[in-house]
């Protein structure tokens, strides 16, 4: 049988496309008092905040078009990373100039689930597979929607 029969197995693919961007925020719960914030966030919770460069790896996951041999068109993927990750993120104060982290506290887990809550959205149905934030070369933060 020919490798590229209509009767062979459908091929699941995995696509990453990798993102940096630049932002600043403070680690601090509306809902702690401020010692208890201090005692939480050390550090990280200083009044003035502190920045991070990013780097963000979309990943999809789908089937392998027999037509187009692609999973997903990467320029539709580029633009969704563009819409939901660099205009609205990048080199903005997380607390201050984005909505979502008004109650939430800007921790690069709640990063990673408003980007996956976001990118759900400009993505065909099912494609989205995980996003992964590394905050700093050590710290590295995974979402898969669960």
């Amino acid at each position: 049988m020919a490798a590229n029969s209509h009767s062979s197995p459908d091929r699941i693919g995995y696509i990453t496309r990798v993102q940096c961007f630049s932002a600043c925020h403070r680690l601090h719960s509306v809902h702690l008092s401020d010692e208890d914030n201090q005692r939480v966030y050390g550090k990280c919770n200083n009044a003035n905040g502190h920045g991070h460069n990013y780097k963000v790896e979309v990943t999809v996951r789908g089937k392998i078009d027999r037509v187009t041999g692609m999973v997903m068109n990467l320029t539709d993927l580029k633009r969704g990373i563009e819409d939901v990750i660099m205009t609205p993120l990048d080199h903005k104060n997380l607390d201050k100039d984005v909505p979502y982290f008004a109650g939430v506290a800007s921790t690069t887990e709640n990063v990673a689930v408003y980007i996956w809550d976001n990118m759900v959205k400009v993505l065909p149905p099912t494609l989205l597979h995980e996003i992964k934030i590394h905050e700093t070369d050590k710290n590295i933060v995974v979402y898969r929607g669960e």
